[in-house]
């Protein structure tokens, strides 16, 4: 278990909290491309705490601006786009992408101008989104993982929506290896019938494994078969599973926005145009879709309704200082240190795990290809397993 203190070192993700700090060194979606248009130009978004207003102005020019008007404190939300930027829709304040007003109506106020900064946020388009980046500049480039980046195969955009929860609950699931047998049991028999509800499918599986790599946590299990089944949690808001990369944006302390970027590959290993990814809209996970525990009555209808109501239910940060750990659970405690660890080397001034400033990066293999086409094993890039940790037992 974790001290109070401790659960709140990992999990708040506001300005100047350790975890903020930490989550502020990466790029972070926070729109769908299909989200700005010549009707709607403007988009509220809540990252890390911070209210955002995200814009597109008549030079088709993308900027992030802090969404509260440096005047007086209007939502720039519903602000009016120009061709040089975003005026407040109160008293018409221009701001640039850069965040530099330009106007001050009803009168110029030079002084005002040249020593007034709206905030303003890196941001660009990639994989069908709008992501954006909060932390000190440089920035650095969204790493090249190959489910974003391969061009032999199409892309499509499953869009989960807001989950009522800390972020930090959706990524120790992903290395809690033992839930999927049992709380996904209905889902993953494949015609099999377990013993009992209570442990499910537990005893097909001889081992788990975890192993840190540079950019996060290869979970994996060995069946009694003989089965392997391996993939990553890709640091520190990203899962990999299957042919889709899970991302958690942290919007607040209590609630982040769930969204997944999906791959499939052609047949033949031909490349594909370039092409804006087609977008699905999940099936609510609870209803009323909008209610909170316990108010709300969870569907249960999937694998990941079912995730969904086990990352909401403990709360909205859940109280870690009243768990009672288990062998079964070292993965989280493997995850919890590595954030520790991690937001120590930001405190001193130093990029933390899966940042990537190389623009000509080569692209990271996070063994796609062998768990697309059910070869299972470790297929890491040259050097990593050398300088894979094991998990400590």
């Amino acid at each position: 278990m974790l001290t109070a203190e401790e659960n709140e070192r990992l999990t708040r993700v506001g300005p100047g909290t350790p975890a903020g700090q930490l989550l502020r060194r990466y790029w972070h979606p926070v729109a769908l491309a299909q989200d700005l248009t010549a009707e709607q130009p403007t988009k509220f978004v809540r990252l890390l705490g911070e209210d955002l207003v995200l814009f597109r102005d008549q030079q088709g020019r993308v900027g992030l601006l802090a969404d509260h008007c440096a005047h007086r404190g209007a939502s720039l939300c519903y602000g009016r786009v120009e061709e040089r930027g975003l005026a407040c829709a109160y008293h018409g304040w221009l701001y640039d992408t850069a965040g530099n007003v330009l106007e001050t109506p009803p009168e110029r106020n030079d002084a005002i101008i040249k020593h007034v900064q709206q905030p303003a946020y890196p941001v660009q388009k990639f994989v069908g989104m709008y992501w954006a980046y909060l932390g000190p500049l440089p920035a650095p480039v969204i790493p090249p993982y190959d489910i974003w980046v391969r061009r032999d195969g199409t892309r499509w955009i499953e869009d989960r929506g807001r989950i009522d929860c800390n972020w930090l609950q959706a990524m120790e699931n992903s290395v809690d290896s033992a839930h999927l047998q049992i709380l996904h049991q209905e889902f993953i028999g494949r015609g099999k019938r377990p013993v009992n509800t209570t442990r499910g499918f537990i005893d097909d599986i001889a081992s788990y494994d975890f192993i840190v790599v540079p950019y996060g946590i290869v979970k994996r299990r060995v069946y009694v078969n003989g089965q392997v089944d391996e993939h990553p949690l890709i640091f520190p808001t990203v899962l990999r599973q299957g042919n889709a990369t899970q991302i958690r944006v942290p919007m607040d302390d209590t609630h982040f926005w769930h969204v997944l970027v999906h791959f499939e590959a052609t047949p033949d290993g031909s490349d594909v145009p370039d092409h804006e990814p087609a977008v699905q809209r999940a099936r609510p996970h609870k209803d009323p879709p909008d209610a909170l525990y316990p108010f709300a009555r969870y569907t249960m209808h999937s694998v990941a309704a079912q995730d969904h109501m086990a990352w909401e239910t403990q709360g909205p940060i859940a109280n870690r200082a009243n768990e009672h750990l288990s062998y079964s659970d070292r993965g989280v405690v493997l995850l919890r240190r590595l954030l520790l660890e991690q937001i120590e080397r930001v405190e001193q001034g130093l990029d933390p795990m899966g940042v990537i400033r190389d623009p000509d990066h080569p692209v990271i293999d996070t063994n796609l290809l062998g768990e697309a086409q059910g070869v299972r094993g470790p297929r890491h890039p040259a050097g990593i397993a050398a300088q894979a940790t094991r998990a400590a037992h």
